[in-house]
């Protein structure tokens, strides 16, 4: 059986952002609701680098998680400050990962997670060659950094980022050709990226298979799954909509199975409800629709 966590910035973004939900309070429900796990998202009013900033403070948050019961899946390190493709300098990108690495020594979370930050349409400044020796040179900087601190590094690739083609995420993972380095496979946003095509610049790639071919293509080089449903459109026209579980299109019962042969190298599975206007209120329903779905192919 799989461990089931939920990242927390579906509580403390986009419509919890004037009203985010405190962390002792997500840490608390989590645990009422059966969950074995919180994956972190280390900005806003939740635990990050800057409002927990001395080894105290972060042994209490680890403590408290550990008291609940739960444990740490991931953090979502919060790298959008800086910028990755349009500039020939990633120092500061580079210092912010390393800030947000310790942090995940500090707490214990075993896998950090990275993404392109700057959105499709940064082509229009930068070559595609030019931005992706960038994006790769970087990480794999930051993915040996990583393995040093036994912590790994994952790419979450989604229609509001560059390098949102299927050919582009295949390229760069096996460019940057680091074990400690893999492919975050959200369920919602491979399906907007391989059967929609979504925000894609120029010409559209899609799979006739869409997010199972996806999986299929990418079998051992994923190395962390998020599982939520598509109804196949973007949230404000930017990302992928993580709709709940039966309220979109996609088929577990085809993706899994697959994802199960991918290697993952940890037994996560992570509930991303990111953007979703009732997140708090349905969590409970999409815990239990992956508990039947953990029931079936954990």
């Amino acid at each position: 059986m799989k461990r089931i966590s939920i990242g927390s910035w579906a509580y403390a973004i986009g419509p919890y952002a004037d009203s985010p939900v405190p962390w002792e309070e997500v840490v608390r429900k989590l645990a009422e609701l059966g969950f074995d796990g919180v994956e972190l998202g280390g900005f806003g009013v939740h635990p990050n680098p800057d409002n927990l900033p001395t080894p105290e403070d972060r042994a209490r948050c680890r403590q408290g998680v550990a008291a609940a019961g739960l444990a740490f899946s991931g953090l979502a390190a919060n790298l959008w400050g800086e910028r990755l493709i349009n500039t020939e300098d990633t120092t500061p990108y580079r210092e912010t990962f390393r800030k947000n690495l310790q942090f995940c020594v500090d707490l214990g979370i075993p896998g950090i997670r990275v993404d392109t930050v700057q959105p499709p349409t940064i082509f229009e400044q930068v070559d595609p060659d030019t931005a992706r020796k960038r994006v790769v040179s970087t990480w794999k900087e930051c993915a040996r950094e990583a393995a040093d601190k036994g912590i790994y590094v994952t790419w979450e690739f989604e229609p509001g980022f560059a390098f949102n083609k299927p050919s582009d995420i295949l390229r760069i993972v096996d460019e940057v050709n680091d074990d400690n380095f893999g492919v975050q496979f959200d369920t919602c946003h491979a399906h907007m990226v391989a059967a929609v095509g979504a925000r894609q610049p120029g010409k559209k790639e899609t799979l006739p298979g869409g997010a199972l071919e996806l999986a299929r293509k990418l079998r051992g080089k994923i190395n962390h799954i998020h599982l939520i449903d598509s109804d196949g459109t973007l949230h404000d026209e930017e990302t992928s909509t993580h709709a709940p579980f039966g309220q979109g299109v996609l088929d577990f019962d085809a993706i899994l199975p697959e994802l199960n042969r991918s290697g993952i190298p940890h037994d996560w599975w992570t509930i991303d409800l990111c953007f979703w206007p009732d997140a708090w209120a349905v969590t409970a329903e999409c815990k239990k629709a992956v508990d039947a779905l953990n029931e079936k192919y954990g």
